[in-house]
This record gives structure tokens, C-alpha cells and sequence, in this order.
């Protein structure tokens, strides 16, 4: 059924398309039974050996959505109701920003990808605190992603990063730093060892007073080095942050394309595999001590198995989102249930960074 939805979307503009989504959402959230009737559909074949536990949060299964869909927390419910083990919002910044220039964003559906310069356009931390104030029903984890203004100069991004910790980190679930968007001038140098020390230690700091316990989380970019992942990963345990999201959007373009030159990060099936690389360098430079949440190129229940095995313990998913539909979450998780049965496994936690293990050895 969502074949011909989605070509009836892709016939349109890629962010006409996507508001107009938002939009349905939006509306399907407002009916609170209609939402828990589809979410109990979409979990049906989720076992409980399906069910994950992060930084303290139950996931009631590994399949989650990304931030960037809904940038505003606009559609929040409607998410949920698909059947997302937890929904992540933003990114946000503390004002409001139109983000860059139209057009921003292009699909490209040869490679099963996306390319976005969209500049962290939303309505501010503010706008997104009242709508979650008024949230009513959490079947999991909301995360809160946050960034900087882009007129911020990149000395002062911290106390924009505060600034929204301020505003949302008691309402959400968790946070997210994201210091790896292409987008936003300068955004990734805040990635490097002494910068993203001064950053996660002063929100850290920040968290302890409005919100302690909650657990922080940094997102990082596809694009490092296996040695500037090994410096993020020891700065991320050294802050005592509850884990990594790997990945962000890439700036590399792996293939050739009308499209292909145009400036933004590029998602989807083309960056499946450098992000299961990073994962892959996060876990073994923490010894699996870290945990990751990793997204890139998911599509499919092996995609999301392949993370798993590569050291993540939840995956999130966007542009498999916009190609698959709402039944995604209902179509991989029975067959993600398959794989685990078909290798011995009987939960999910005991597949978690697996193929680092010598055959025959357990968590």
C-alpha cells in the first residue's frame, strides 16, 4: 500500500513531500486510540527477547527513529504509533532559524539515498518545550537532540548547547549533543579532542543541576578517521557520557550522479557501511564498555542485524523511513526475530557486538 503512497510523495518536491508526511502525522497523533491500536499492531511480532536496555532506558525492541524527521516535535505520537522503540526530535537550537536556502533537500532513488543541507531549521528549544509539555502518552524513549545557532560563533557554542539543555533535557528521555552535522559552518570541529571536552563537560555540568541522571549521548560523523574515533571515544568515556550515535549524514559522495554535487549530507544505503565501520572502531576502542546507538543505511531487518553484530545496541533509522513507509518497523522486526533464532540467539543483548567475539564466547 505505501508503494503507491510513496510515488504519489516522490512525484512532489523532497521537502513538500516530507511536510506534507509530517503533516499526516501530525494529525494521526491527535487520535491517542487510533495511535495505540497501530503501535500494538506494528509490535506484534516482537517478541520479548526483542527488548533492549540503554543508559537505563527500556527499549521494547532495537528499532528506533533518528533525529531529523521531526525536527519540532511536531508529530511525536504519530511516530510512536508506527511502532519506533523510541523517537528522537530535533535537531534543536535555542532560536528559531529559517535553516539554508530552498532547495535542501534531494532524494536520490537509484542509490536509495538522500542528500540534505537543510541547516537545523526549526521553531527553537522554546517552541519545542511547550509541545512536549503537552505530551500525554510515551510508550519509550524520546530523545532530544540539540545543536547551535548558526549566527553563534563556534567560541560560543556552548552556551547554546546549555541554553537547550535548559529548555529540554527535563522533558525528554535523553540527550544528544550533535557536534557532526555538514551543515551548520564549522559544527564539526567541535568534534575534536579539546573542544568537545570543554563541550560535553559544560553540559554535563548543566544536566547535573536540571535534569540528573539523564543520560547524555554525543553524534558523531561517518567522515572520521579510525584514530579521531579512537580520540572521540576517550573523550566520551572520560566525560562520562552514556553512549555514542553513530552516524551523522557523510560529505563523501561514493558514486557518480546528477545529483551528486550538491552541497549536504548525504544518507541512506550508501552509508550503511561507513557507519557500521565506525561503530565497528567505537566498540573495540571501548572495549564494548561504551554503548552505541547506530544508524546509517538501514532498510532491513539484516541491516539492522548487522549493526547489532557490529556493537550497537539500537538502531535508528530516517531515510529507510522515507523509502519503506510506516510499516517498516512492523516488516523488520519478525524477521529480525528470524535472523536471531537462525544463529542462536535468544535475545537481542546477546547478538550486541557479536562478531568481535571468538565463536563459542558470551557476553
Amino acid at each position: 500500500m505505501y508503494g503507491l503512497t510513496r510515488s504519489l510523495l516522490f512525484q512532489l518536491s523532497a521537502e513538500r513531500a516530507h511536510r506534507l508526511g509530517m503533516a499526516g502525522l501530525h494529525y494521526l497523533g491527535r487520535s491517542r486510540d487510533l495511535c495505540e491500536s497501530l503501535r500494538e499492531k506494528a509490535l506484534e511480532g516482537a517478541p520479548p527477547g526483542l527488548a533492549v536496555e540503554v543508559a537505563g532506558l527500556r527499549f521494547a525492541h532495537p528499532v528506533a527513529l533518528a533525529a531529523g524527521l521531526d525536527k519540532d516535535a511536531e508529530a511525536v505520537d504519530g511516530l510512536f504509533a508506527c511502532g519506533f522503540s523510541a523517537v528522537e526530535i530535533g535537531t534543536l537550537t535555542p532560536r528559531p532559524q529559517p535553516g539554508n536556502p530552498s532547495p535542501r533537500l534531494f532524494r536520490l532513488p537509484e542509490h536509495r539515498a538522500v542528500i540534505n543541507r537543510m541547516g537545523f531549521n526549526n521553531h527553537g528549544a522554546t517552541q519545542a518545550a511547550a509541545r512536549l509539555r503537552m505530551q500525554t502518552w510515551r510508550p519509550g524513549p524520546l530523545g532530544v537532540n540539540i545543536g547551535k545557532n548558526k549566527d553563534t560563533p563556534l567560541e560560543q557554542a556552548v552556551d547554546d548547547y546549555v541554553a537547550c539543555v535548559d529548555a529540554l533535557a527535563p522533558l525528554g528521555d535523553y540527550v544528544v549533543v550533535n557536534a557532526s552535522s555538514p551543515n551548520t559552518p564549522g559544527l564539526r570541529k567541535l568534534q575534536e579532542p579539546e573542544q568537545l571536552g570543554q563541550l560535553l563537560g559544560a553540559v554535563q555540568e548543566r544536566l547535573a543541576t536540571v535534569a540528573p541522571g539523564k543520560p547524555l549521548f554525543l553524534k558523531i560523523a561517518p567522515d572520521l578517521s579510525p584514530e579521531a574515533v579512537d580520540e572521540v571515544v576517550d573523550v566520551a568515556r572520560a566525560q562520562k557520557l552514556a553512549g555514542l550515535i553513530a552516524t551523522n549524514t557523510t560529505v563523501a559522495r561514493p558514486f557518480e550522479h546528477p545529483l551528486a554535487k550538491e552541497a549536504g549530507g548525504l544518507s541512506g544505503a550508501p552509508v550503511r557501511e561507513p557507519a557500521n565501520a565506525v561503530i565497528r572502531r567505537a566498540w573495540l576502542r571501548s572495549g564494548g564498555a561504551l554503548p552505541i546507538i547506530g544508524v546509517g543505511g538501514v532498510f532491513t531487518a539484516q541491516d539492522v542485524y548487522e549493526k547489532l553484530r557490529a556493537g550497537a545496541s539500537v538502531v535508528q533509522v530516517y531515510t529507510g523511513f522515507i523509502y519503506e513507509g510506516p510499516g517498516m518497523v512492523g516488516n523488520i522486526l519478525p524477521a529480525l526475530a528470524t535472523l536471531l533464532a537462525r544463529d542462536g540467539y535468544k535475545q537481542v543483548r546477546d547478538v550486541i557486538g557479536a562478531e568481535h567475539r571468538k565463536p563459542g564466547a558470551s557476553n
